[in-house]
C-alpha cells in the first residue's frame, strides 16, 4: 500500500499553494515544520473545511457539501464516501492522538497517527506507514510552536522541517465542516469497538449537517457532537452479517439518546473518558451484507438538532 502521509502532503502542498483563496494561514517556525491555520486566526470557509477533511483522511474519501433540512431550515451537510475505511478511517481520520505540551492541548487526527501505530486499529490491521514527511492535524484554539513541533515529530520519528501541522477550531467554519465528515468514520470505529473485522467493510457513505458556528469552543465540540449523534447518517456495505455488532453502532444504543450531548459532557465535567461509548455514533446506519440481508438500524432527531443548533 502506497504511504498515506505521502498522499495527504500533497494535499498539504495545496492548501499552502493556494492559502490566499482559502484563507488560509500558512508559515514556517523556526525549526521548519510547516503550520497551517485552517481556524484559529484565520477565518477558513467551506472549501478550507472540505480540504482539512480530505487531509485528515489522506486524500482517500471523496468529501462534498449539499443541502438538506434540519427541522424545517435549511442547512449545510457534508458528505463523505471511502473504499478504503480501514486506512483512510480509521488509520488517518480518526482523533486518536491526544497532545499536550507545556500548555497546548490538542487533538490529532491524520496519517502522522501511522507512523507511530500504537493503536488498536493499527495492530488489528498489521499496517504501519514509513515516510519522511509527514502530516498531523491538530483541533486547538491555539497554533502550535517549536516545542510541539518537536514533540510530534520525535514521536513520528520524521525532521521537524517534514513535518506540516494543520490547526483549527471547533468553533470555525473549517472546524464544523471537518466534524461533520466524520459521520463514516466514526461507524467504522463503533464497529471495530464491537469486534467487526473493519477488513470486511466494503464501502461506507456518510453524511451530517454543518453546526452552526459557536463562540466558544465547549458550545461548538457539543453542536458538531450533536450534529453527529442526532443526525448523522451512514451506509455502509460490508461482506460479513453480524447482527450484534451492527446494532451497537448507532448512537440509539446509548441510554443518553434524546439529551443534547453538551448537557451529558458537564454531567462527567467533560472528562469523555466517563462518557458511554454508544454516544459517539452517527444518528442512522443502514448496513447492507453482501449476498445477505440489510440493516436499517437508528434514527435522527431533528427536535435534539434544533435545541442544541438554535434553530
Amino acid at each position: 500500500m502506497e504511504s498515506i502521509n505521502r498522499m495527504a502532503v500533497e494535499l498539504a502542498d495545496e492548501a499552502v499553494e493556494f492559502a490566499g483563496e482559502l484563507d488560509v494561514g500558512a508559515f514556517d517556525l523556526e525549526n521548519g515544520a510547516t503550520v497551517l491555520d485552517f481556524g484559529v486566526d484565520h477565518a477558513g470557509g467551506i472549501e478550507a473545511g472540505l480540504l482539512l477533511a480530505e487531509i485528515q483522511t489522506a486524500g482517500l474519501a471523496t468529501v462534498q457539501t449539499g443541502m438538506a433540512d434540519v427541522a424545517g431550515a435549511p442547512f449545510t451537510h457534508v458528505e463523505l464516501a471511502c473504499d478504503r475505511p480501514d486506512l483512510a478511517l480509521l488509520c488517518s481520520q480518526k482523533a486518536g492522538w491526544e497532545l499536550s505540551v507545556d500548555g497546548f492541548e490538542a487533538l490529532g487526527s491524520g496519517p502522522a497517527r501511522a507512523l507511530v501505530a500504537e493503536e488498536a486499529e493499527f495492530r488489528e490491521l498489521g499496517y504501519t506507514d514509513a515516510f519522511d514527511l509527514s502530516v498531523l492535524t491538530l483541533e486547538s484554539d491555539d497554533l502550535p510552536d517549536e516545542g510541539v513541533a518537536r514533540v510530534i515529530a520525535d514521536r513520528a520519528e520524521v525532521n521537524t522541517d517534514g513535518l506540516y501541522l494543520p490547526t483549527y477550531a471547533a468553533g470555525s467554519i473549517s472546524g464544523s465542516v471537518s466534524a461533520a465528515a466524520r459521520a463514516a468514520e466514526m461507524a467504522t470505529f463503533r464497529l471495530f469497538e464491537a469486534g467487526y473485522d473493519p477488513r470486511s467493510i466494503r464501502s461506507v457513505n456518510g453524511r451530517a449537517p454543518v453546526a452552526p458556528v459557536a463562540g466558544d469552543e465547549s458550545t461548538a465540540i457539543a453542536r458538531e457532537m450533536d450534529a453527529l449523534a442526532y443526525g448523522g447518517q451512514v451506509y455502509m456495505t460490508v461482506e460479513t452479517d453480524d447482527a450484534s455488532a451492527f446494532e451497537a453502532v448507532p448512537s440509539t444504543a446509548s441510554e443518553e439518546y434524546e439529551r443534547p450531548l453538551g448537557e451529558v459532557f458537564d454531567d462527567v465535567e467533560w472528562d469523555f473518558s466517563e462518557v458511554a461509548a454508544g454516544v459517539f455514533g452517527p444518528a442512522q446506519v443502514t448496513v447492507n451484507v453482501v449476498g445477505g440481508p440489510t440493516y436499517a438500524l437508528g434514527r435522527t432527531s431533528e427536535d435534539v438538532l434544533a435545541e442544541s443548533f438554535g434553530v
